[in-house]
C-alpha cells in the first residue's frame, strides 16, 4: 500500500472531499456502507420509476380516460335492473370508480 492518500474523483465536491478527509476510519466504512445502499435504492427506484412509464404507455387501453390510472380494471354494476361499465382501481386504502357506460346486448 502507498503512504500517499487516495486521489478522491474530479467530480466529488470539494466540501464533501473535505468532511471525508476529516472522518476517522470507522466514520469512512460506515460512509462507504451508507453510499452503497443509497445507490443500489436510488437505481433500483430508477428503474421501477422507467419500468411504470414503459407500462403505462404501452398498456394502457385507447377508451381509458385520462383521470383513470392504467391499472385500472372494467366492472359492471347493476342499478335499479340496469347494468353498467366501471372503470375501477385501488387509490391506497380506497376503491375508485369512474363511469364508462351502459351494458348493451351487442
Amino acid at each position: 500500500m502507498s503512504d500517499e492518500p487516495p486521489t478522491p474523483p474530479a467530480d466529488l465536491p470539494t466540501e464533501i472531499v473535505n468532511t471525508l478527509n476529516e472522518s476517522d476510519p470507522e466514520q469512512l466504512r460506515d460512509v462507504a456502507t451508507y453510499a452503497e445502499a443509497l445507490a443500489e435504492h436510488k437505481e433500483r427506484e430508477a428503474r421501477l420509476e422507467e419500468s411504470a412509464d414503459q407500462e403505462e404507455v404501452e398498456e394502457r387501453p385507447d377508451d381509458l380516460p385520462d383521470d383513470v390510472p392504467a391499472k385500472a380494471t372494467i366492472t359492471i354494476k347493476e342499478i335499479n335492473d340496469n347494468r353498467y361499465y366501471y372503470w375501477q382501481w385501488r387509490d391506497g386504502e380506497n376503491i375508485r370508480s369512474h363511469y364508462k357506460g351502459p351494458v348493451t346486448d351487442e
